[in-house]
This record gives structure tokens, sequence and C-alpha cells, in this order.
């Protein structure tokens, strides 16, 4: 076992957590009640939300858990090993050969569960376009996780072979690397990919998000509009980039479905983010993550029994990639409560920031529910399932903040449920 690996891999997850805690503080969550969700919300639409994630939850789960079981048995019962040992040509060949296989055969296997949700949100309005739209983005999608992560695995396995003693050095260094690069990359090279951004026409609306942002004192360089409607009819906007790639994005669904107070609530809590540095932030913390991650794989991974699992007796052979690919998606199951724990409480602070920004609670608590029924937002998903996998407080847990802002500053947010004669009420239901 690697001492310096082990070392690097406890002191860096203590500093982590430490830095995390600090960074991102707990906030409070609110208590929601079934007569809560009576105030804001129809039978209607609560039994709407219900059956929708009856038909789609068993399959978003079940593709979760063959993300991680495909590439596990494929590891496992040797067909990783037998496919790069029948691969001719060099060692980067074979590793690719490896890596290959584990993510198309995963992709194929969970494909159908894809089609199946795909096919509900179009039944009930979520999803909009062409199925063949709908294929591009998905091989859009699966060609970038094939050049990228086969760059990183094949990287992986390159440095085992050139430091076989201490090869997790560069491959952390890297690793670090990459997170940052991504952040300032991710904006203009793979957002073009999937949505088309025209700048927002001058006008009110424009001129409001603007003055936001500059009361908020953050620079922006442009607010744009993406053209989300072919795909979806989800509503969202937010703010993308760092630095100089800093703008607002606003989807075209949420203009043409929202009222502006309410697209103003939402660029308020998205401006929460900047303001609070959290893509900054969270850069620097997954940068901090790469290299605990990587020096604790260098301890796992110098375990004999832990490599005959993969077929290899060292990191440096090609049939290791099924090992890392395996681990990896092992590694993103297991550490999911967390992320998503600090995931949530981020956005309780972004929400925050939204009620003294926009200080109007009462239209960010509007919002809130349209964007719920719009986007057939879970209002009370179980337990366990929203602490693994939920990476937002629940729409009524939201709006619930909002109305304990507004009791704390002597006002009121009244019932949302049948409140057609309030600000912006009929631009918000319009797609209910």
């Amino acid at each position: 076992m690697p001492a310096a690996a082990l070392v690097v891999a406890v002191v860096g997850a203590v500093v982590l957590l430490a830095l995390t805690a600090r960074a991102v503080p707990e906030q409070p969550v609110p208590v929601v009640t079934d007569d809560d969700l009576a105030r804001d919300f129809t039978d209607e639409e609560r039994a709407r939300e219900k059956t929708f994630r009856r038909r789609v939850r068993p399959w978003g789960l079940a593709a979760t858990a063959l993300d991680v079981l495909v590439p596990t048995v494929l590891v496992l019962s040797g067909a990783v090993a037998a496919v790069v040992d029948a691969t001719p040509g060099p060692w980067w060949v074979q590793a690719l050969a490896g890596f290959l296989l584990l993510v198309i055969v995963t992709r194929l296997v969970t494909l159908p569960c894809g089609v199946v949700v795909r096919r509900v949100c179009l039944e009930v309005g979520l999803a909009t376009g062409s199925w063949g739209r709908w294929v591009r983005d998905l091989l859009v999608g699966l060609a970038l996780g094939l050049v990228l992560g086969g760059a990183a695995t094949v990287g992986w396995v390159g440095a085992a072979r050139f430091w076989p003693d201490a090869w997790w050095l560069p491959v952390a260094l890297a690793a670090a690397v990459l997170v940052v690069a991504a952040s300032f990359l991710f904006p203009v090279l793979v957002e073009p990919l999937f949505l088309r951004f025209a700048p927002m026409p001058e006008g009110a609306l424009r001129d409001d998000l603007l003055s936001l942002a500059e009361r908020d004192g953050v620079h922006v360089r442009d607010v744009l509009v993406a053209d989300a409607s072919r795909r979806t009819s989800a509503l969202n906007a937010y703010v993308s980039g760092l630095g100089r790639t800093r703008r607002i994005v606003v989807h075209d669904t949420l203009l043409d479905r929202g009222a502006d107070d309410e697209v103003r609530a939402v660029v308020a809590h998205e401006l929460g983010h900047v303001v609070a540095h959290d893509v900054r932030t969270g850069t620097l913390l997954g940068a901090l993550g790469a290299v605990v991650t990587v020096a604790a794989s260098a301890v796992v991974l110098a375990s004999a029994t832990v490599l005959s699992w993969g077929h290899v007796t060292s990191v440096g052979e090609p049939a290791a990639v099924g090992l890392l690919v395996a681990g990896g998606a092992w590694l993103g199951l297991l550490t999911a409560p967390v992320q998503n724990a600090v995931s949530r409480r981020i956005e309780r602070r972004a929400d925050a920031h939204s009620f003294e920004l926009a200080d109007d609670p009462s239209t960010v608590a509007r919002m809130q529910r349209t964007l719920a029924v719009t986007n057939l937002a879970p209002l009370r998903p179980p337990r366990l399932l929203h602490l693994w996998f939920g990476t937002h407080p629940t729409s009524p847990e939201r709006i619930a903040a909002a109305r304990a802002w507004a009791a704390r500053s002597g006002d009121v947010v009244p019932d949302l449920v049948g409140g057609q004669d309030q600000p912006g009420a009929s631009g918000a239901r319009s797609s209910t």
C-alpha cells in the first residue's frame, strides 16, 4: 500500500470536508405538511405529479442501478479482459477497446429505460421535439463521453505504465487541472452543442435583469435566450460561465410561459450562486476532491485482491480500464448522498439570496409553484430517494422558506391555490 497516497487521501478528505462545511454552512430545512401542500397545489396537480413519478421513477432507478451493475459484471466476468486480449495493436488501442465495450454496452442496456421515460414525458407534455433530435442529443452526449472518458482512462493507464510506483501523482494533478478547465470551457464548448443562444431583445425585462445583476455587484457579459423549447417544456434560467464568459441565460420556455416578475425571481436565485461564488468554490472543491479520489484509488488498487477482480496484476495493464470505470460508477453512487446534501444547502442559500434581492417573497413563492407544476417536480418524494438523489430542496420546502422569510419581515405569502388575482398569476398558470 503506497503510504504517501494514503496520507494524501486521508488528510485531503478531512480538509475537503472542513472546507465544504465552512464554504457551504447548513441552512434551515422547513417542515412541510399535507396541509401546506393543499395550500399551494390543487388535488389535480398533486395527483398528476404522483402519477407521473409512479410511471418514471422505476425506470430511472433501474437505469441508475444498471449504470453500476453492467460495468461491474463486465469486469468481474472477464469480458473486458477478453476483449482487451483479443484486440491487436499497442496497449492504448487495447485500453480504448475495453473502455468502448464498457460504455457502449452500458448505454445499450440502459437505453430502454431512457426510451420509456421519454415516452411518458412526451405524453404529459414535458418533453418536446422529435425522436430524431433526441437520438442526436444522445449520440452527441455519448461521443463526448467516449472522447473525454477514453482520453482520461487511457491517460490513467499510461501514467501507471510510465510511473509504476508513483502514477497517482501525475494523475491527481491532471484530474485537478481538468476539473478547473471544464468550468471555463463547458459554457463555451459544450452548451452550444445542445442549445442555441440568441441575445435577449432590448426591452424592459432585459434592462431589469441587467439592473438586478448590477445591484448584486455581478458583471455579466450579456443576457441570452436559449431555445430549450425544441426539447422540453420545462422552465429554467441560470447564470453561466466564469469571468469574461459569464452571462445570464433564460430558457425561451420561461419567457413564453412565465410572468416577467417570476423570470426576475428565477434570475435573482441564480445570481445568488454567483454572489456566493458557488461555481468557483465548487470548482476548487471539485479539484481537491479529484486529488483525494485518485489518491484513495491508489490505495485500493494496491490490493492484489482488487486487481484480481479486473483480471489484471497492475494498473498499467490495458484491462485495468475496467476497474477504473466500474470503480468510478460505484464511487458516484455511494458518494451521491454527500454531494447532493451539499447541493441542497447551496440551493437553499441561493433561495435566501433571492428573497433579499427580489424583495418579493410572494413572487418567489409563485415562481416555485410555477416551476413545480410545469416541470412536474416531485412534491413529496420518498425520504431516502430525496436524501440520496435530490439535488434541490423540494418546491414545497422552498415555498415554506419564502413564507418563513416573509413572516420575519412582517409580510405574508398568501395561499397559492386559487390566487388568480395575484400579479402575474394568469401568466404563471398558463402551463397547467
